[in-house]
């Protein structure tokens, strides 16, 4: 046995996700791949369009490790781009929506992005980024993506169209494929922050063993009908726009949905699969029980039982997982386990909102002491740091050596959030370090969302900490004190204070309640104490709507 060479040519090829469309053209051929609109494509003609467009994006001199970003919703684009732009070997980099101009700019500029396709309602938004960019730097080419009937005006400020570079590539275009496992093939940035943007890298393996255990993990078909409500922005969709590929899924791609939307969807299509954040459990409530059963993977912060309930009551049967941008989408699930059916509802969903166990792509999950790397107790009481282990985990944060040094470390990758391990080894999240709030499945950074509250005229001090929200999950709440003006306190109002924000912060980051104190409690060493102000929002309850 020792004679025997542990790697040669036939056991070393690199591991890509790539492989599963040029898999997919072959075993699904004629079966729908995506739909959109009035538009669907086979899994050959998307092998197909994919390989085109590919052709077209190295002739716009991209090459292997530049980076391609991508500014669209769930739209049909958005999908092909995943692999087309990987067959280049350039690096994909999805921008969420939602961000502002300034936050799109930052990104721009520390990826150091060559091009990027942005779809026609977000034009302004990119024109209005990159105008930010400093002479000095690259500014990169822009790729428009129209629908039928999307206005055309804005085309003069774009190097070509979509659909425009997909007819004119080469359909049989020899894509780059990885030299090594490790080649990087993604990019994305974990938040919206602006002094020092997290772009998380992943590899082809790690992209490749992430794709293949969520599908494991959750038990999917081949061919299944899965509906984007998820953003493909996120994490890839949390790996499921490639996963899906791997096994011949339809992919349902929606541009823009609500509850009835989504529900129509599904009834239209037959979905079966589908991923959503908390927030959208929570606007399915108000829909009609459905005619059959949709399996559904939730996650971004631990689903209220009530609102678990009320879901599977309409006829979704839903999964629970815990992931990171840097762990590749899902690294932990609350496998269900046959014996928990027979339990009150109410147990079920408390059994439920935990995050459960490792996925099969993880080689193990702790909860330890963060000084010292020790596991804590059993016990579901005991907190301590959550960390991983396992091919998931991202290659590190780009350009940023000190940061991945301080969230690696010892064989481990140190998550920041803090959990409990209960007797049965099912992991449950108890509190986040960092002060990271998550709101309808985007994190702010309270950090961020404190500057712009201290530049503020009136504001001298203030501290923010997640409210709970009956539809968002949490949203900011903002404790602020006054500065005195002659001896008085200047004076502002929430309503103003809020507005200030707007101008300043990406929607979701805008805090939607604002408590004025004379003083914040702070620790001897003067620091604020935020789990004092977590407390007296606790016992304001949750927010009403009209």
């Amino acid at each position: 046995m020792d004679t025997l060479k542990k790697s040669h040519g036939a056991n070393s090829s690199p591991l890509t996700p790539i492989v599963f469309l040029e898999r997919a053209a072959t075993v699904y051929s004629n079966s729908p791949a995506t739909i959109y609109n009035h538009i669907t494509y086979t899994w050959a003609d998307t092998y197909r369009r994919c390989r085109r467009l590919a052709s077209s994006i190295s002739r716009l001199a991209i090459r292997k490790g530049d980076v391609v970003s991508v500014l669209a919703p769930n739209i049909l684009a958005t999908y092909e781009l995943h692999f087309a732009v990987t067959m280049t070997g350039a690096i994909i980099n999805t921008i969420n929506t939602r961000l502002d101009a300034h936050t799109v700019s930052i990104i721009l500029r520390h990826s150091e992005s060559k091009l990027v396709f942005v779809d026609y309602q977000l034009a302004s938004l990119i024109l209005e980024a990159v105008s930010l960019l400093s002479e000095e730097q690259t500014h990169p080419q822009l790729i428009l993506i129209t629908d039928d009937g999307s206005p055309s005006s804005v085309i003069n400020s774009f190097v070509n169209s979509y659909e425009t570079m997909v007819e004119a590539g080469d359909p049989e275009f020899k894509w780059v494929r990885p030299e090594t496992d490790w080649d990087p093939l993604s990019l994305n940035y974990t938040s919206g922050t602006t002094s020092s943007p997290k772009g998380v890298v992943h590899s082809h393996r790690g992209t490749y063993i992430g794709a293949v255990s969520s599908l494991l993990e959750w038990f999917v078909p081949k061919q299944p009908v899965y509906l984007w409500t998820l953003p493909m922005f996120h994490a890839n969709g949390w790996g499921y726009i490639w996963g899906m590929v791997a096994i011949g899924a339809t992919n349902v791609c929606l541009r823009r949905f609500d509850a009835s939307i989504i529900y129509d969807a599904i009834h239209n299509y037959r979905v079966s699969h589908m991923c959503a954040a908390p927030v959208v459990l929570n606007m399915l409530s108000e829909c009609k029980p459905l005619r059959h059963t949709v399996q559904l993977m939730t996650g971004g912060s631990p689903p209220p039982a009530a609102v678990l309930l009320q879901t599977e009551a309409l006829g979704f049967e839903v999964t629970h997982g815990y992931g990171l941008t840097e762990a590749n989408g899902v690294a932990l699930v609350c496998a269900w386990k046959k014996e928990w059916n027979r339990f009150p509802d109410t147990e079920r969903a408390r059994l439920k909102a935990r995050q459960g166990v490792k996925t099969l792509g993880m080689t193990m999950v702790d909860v330890v002491d963060p000084e010292s790397g020790v596991s804590v107790t059993r016990d579901g009481l005991t907190l301590g740091e959550i960390v991983l282990q396992g091919g998931c985990i991202m290659l590190g944060y780009l350009k940023d050596p000190e940061l991945t040094a301080k969230c690696i470390r010892n064989g481990w990758y140190y998550t920041g959030d803090v959990g409990v391990m209960h007797p049965d080894g099912y992991l449950e999240i108890k509190d986040r370090s960092k002060d990271i709030i998550i709101s309808g499945g985007e994190n702010v950074s309270t950090v961020e969302v404190e500057s712009v509250l201290y530049s503020h005229p009136t504001v001298n001090e203030a501290a923010v900490v997640g409210r709970p929200d009956k539809f968002w999950g949490e949203t900011p709440c903002a404790f602020v004190n006054m500065k005195n003006n002659g001896g008085k306190p200047a004076v502002a109002t929430a309503e103003e204070i809020m507005k200030f924000c707007k101008s300043k912060l990406p929607g979701f980051m805008v805090p939607k309640s604002v408590i004025f104190k004379e003083d914040l409690p702070k620790t001897s060493t003067g620091k604020i104490q935020k789990n004092v102000l977590r407390e007296i929002v606790k016992s304001m309850g949750v927010p009403s709507r009209l």
